[in-house]
């Protein structure tokens, strides 16, 4: 069914970022549809805490902040309605998690599941993006976009893309039932791995300098110390061995030369987060290549990755309420910007009225 028409307002607000210190609420036309499309109402879009590494968001701005929106489906475009994947037609009413990218599945890069490497993935996008009253999703975007079940909130639903991120850096890195998974930075990321790996049976630490993440992490079952103990506690949880997965969660280079040292024999390092480009690396070799470490990237997620995060939300093991996470208005997204960017906030999402 195609439900019930909405009434529409022709504008709507939406969040611009300019620089990581100028974020502005400007208004714009609300947008038209094409055949194929779908016209969501955001009700909760998250602020991802990739967006306030400066180098990073510097090299698009100014945009529309926001890719992990979850809304109300308000209006089809003409035609027939958009289906998903199994050929059932979307409906005004229903809730649904889009991803801002989606693949072709047809390019070599998607034979292979490197959804990241197709042109497609890389070129499509939601319009204008998620912290805005309302978003259009273009007929490519279908292929990753999740009806949200009965049980699952959009405030939960606004996970899915973050989680996503963190279920292909958990595949990437061959996590096992039973494995000590040390996580460098406890930042939303960094609890969601945690979440995540132990409700898979892995052993998990984290380690970060504030003592308010460590504490979450705490409260969510996870051992958590600071970084200077985190080698004497791997040590200890592992007869010596160290961690068989290592996250490495802060795009630094010391970071990323504190998860090689810690990493026990062959185990895998994942860099979860880039580096500035440009930035070079002085790892020991030798350590490399007679322990049998693996050094892998994960860079965001594909269609299979938002499934299983949607999989694991609906089963409770990662929720809103278990990050602390806070909700706020559109017009204090400047303010819960700065608190994230301070660490002093570990997750805002935006929740619209």
């Amino acid at each position: 069914m195609r439900g019930a028409a909405i009434s529409l307002p022709r504008e709507m607000r939406v969040l611009v970022l300019y620089d990581v210190d100028d974020l502005r609420i400007e208004r714009r036309a609300v947008p038209e549809l094409k055949a194929g499309e779908l016209l969501v109402r955001t009700v909760a879009s998250g602020i991802c805490s990739g967006d306030i590494m400066a180098w990073y968001v510097r090299r698009k701005a100014p945009f529309v902040l926001g890719h992990e929106p979850a809304g109300e489906i308000v209006a089809l475009g003409p035609g027939a309605p958009p289906c998903d994947e199994d050929g059932r037609p979307y409906a005004i009413g229903e809730r649904v998690a889009v991803h801002h990218h989606a693949p072709c599945f047809a390019c070599r890069a998607c034979e292979r599941g490197d959804y990241v490497q197709c042109a497609t993935w890389r070129a499509s996008q939601i319009d204008p993006g998620g912290i805005a009253e309302y978003f259009r999703v273009p007929a490519v975007n279908m292929r990753d976009t999740l009806r949200l079940p009965e049980g699952v909130s959009c405030l939960d639903g606004s996970l899915v893309e973050p989680l996503a991120c963190v279920e292909k850096s958990l595949r990437r890195s061959g996590l096992q039932r039973g494995d000590l998974l040390y996580v460098i930075g406890l930042g939303v990321m960094g609890q969601m791995h945690l979440l995540a790996a132990r409700a898979s049976g892995a052993q998990v630490i984290g380690s970060d300098f504030s003592p308010a993440r460590c504490n979450l992490a705490q409260r969510n079952g996870a051992a958590a110390v600071h970084p200077g103990h985190a080698l004497e506690a791997l040590r200890a949880a592992s007869d010596g061995r160290g961690a068989d997965v290592v996250i490495c969660g802060p795009g630094t280079r010391e970071a990323l030369e504190h998860a090689v040292s810690v990493a026990a024999p062959g185990a895998t390092i994942v860099m979860f987060t880039p580096l500035p480009p440009g930035t070079s690396l002085c790892l020991d070799a030798g350590r490399l290549y007679f322990s049998d470490l693996r050094l892998v990237a994960s860079y965001s997620c594909g269609p299979p990755d938002t499934r299983a995060a949607l999989a694991r939300i609906e089963r409770g093991e990662v929720t809103a309420a278990l990050l602390d996470a806070r909700e706020v208005a559109l017009d204090a997204v400047p303010q819960a910007y700065a608190l994230l960017a301070s660490g002093q906030v570990v997750k805002p999402i935006v929740t619209f009225p």
